[in-house]
């Protein structure tokens, strides 16, 4: 199990928005129509999974389909329909703070009494449950940070500046063996599971698929920069206590030493980079643009939302001693049972 650069495989279809999609990127169907986004449910199967496969095209793409539908026009078309869609419902669900300052100060205070994901794996979390989010979190971690480059064309000044230092990190430093990505590929093989890329695109929820859209959503308009800037400072802002947790969670189960590494090189890295983030790349670019602070604190409160649907999903199944992933995991039997 190597962590490769292959292109994934299409998934299968969720519903007739993500058939359609899928058959066009296949060449064996006309392109979808656009207006079929308009009711279909905004966080659904069906709509994410066909929103993330045409975000994929700017990613990695996939095998068979050709490079140049990435610019399709019809495509993006359809695409476009999707994610009005898709923020329509997270402008009008996600409840926004007022200011950017108010938005922070939430998440930056630790609940006493936390009852979240990273929490729960800490306290009772059993190895087939980090597998199961392993699982889940690989969508995003095997090509973590990505998203965010997107937007340092769109900043300048000390905001572009410290968002490229914090890039850098993320990106190893200029290692190839301490890329986030590949670090987060070492824990997988210490979890055994299949390290190659959107290999559990399949298995992974509609909620999951969600809090990759966002960040996808973000990065590929430099009309929502503000919110890209927003959901990177929440990203950074909760990741150190949580990647605490969740080190102790792999240490408490035996995961393996690259599993307990993954998480303790974020405790520390993220611990510097939230003050980055806070000081230079937010207070950059309000100095700069004073009139993306609504969107600031929309994409801060809206990455909050996404993530708060994804650990209820989690934490339902979970306390039932039921899988979280649409397929199990192939030695998930035994573990569950």
């Amino acid at each position: 199990m190597t962590h490769d650069h292959h292109e994934p495989q299409l998934p299968p279809a969720r519903g007739p928005l993500s058939a359609a999609v899928m058959g066009y990127l296949r060449g064996a169907g006309p392109l979808p129509d656009p207006a079929g986004a308009a009711s279909a449910a905004p966080y659904g199967d069906d709509l994410q999974l066909a929103l993330y496969l045409c975000y994929e095209l700017h990613y990695r793409g996939f095998d068979g389909v050709p490079a140049a539908r990435e610019w399709d026009p019809g495509l993006l078309r359809v695409r476009a329909a999707l994610e009005d869609r898709f923020l329509s419902a997270l402008r009008a669900d996600t409840p926004v703070h007022d200011s950017v300052e108010d938005a922070l100060a939430e998440i930056l205070v630790e609940p006493v009494d936390g009852t979240g994901v990273t929490h729960f794996l800490r306290d009772k979390g059993e190895l087939w449950q980090l597998r199961e989010y392993a699982a889940q979190r690989s969508l995003y971690h095997l090509k973590e940070a990505d998203p965010h480059a997107w937007v340092l064309p769109r900043l300048w000044g000390r905001a572009k500046a410290a968002m490229a230092a914090v890039e850098f990190d993320e990106f190893g430093g200029g290692r190839p063996d301490r890329v986030h990505a590949r670090l987060f590929a070492d824990l997988m093989t210490d979890l055994d599971l299949d390290t190659a890329y959107g290999r559990y695109l399949d298995a992974a929820c509609a909620e999951t698929l969600t809090t990759v859209n966002l960040m996808s959503l973000f990065g590929l308009h430099r009309s929502l920069r503000g919110a890209l800037v927003g959901h990177f400072a929440a990203v950074e802002v909760t990741s150190s206590p949580g990647s605490r947790r969740l080190a102790e969670a792999m240490r408490r189960t035996g995961a393996g030493p690259a599993a307990e590494h993954f998480y303790d090189e974020h405790v520390e890295a993220d611990a510097v980079h939230e003050q980055v983030v806070r000081q230079d790349v937010i207070g950059g670019l309000l100095a700069d643009e004073p009139w993306l602070a609504p969107d600031i604190a929309f994409g801060i409160d809206a990455t909050g939302f996404v993530e708060d649907r994804l650990a209820e999903r989690l934490l339902t199944e979970w306390r039932e001693g039921r899988t979280s992933l649409r397929t199990p995991l192939t030695s998930e039997t035994s573990l569950i049972s």
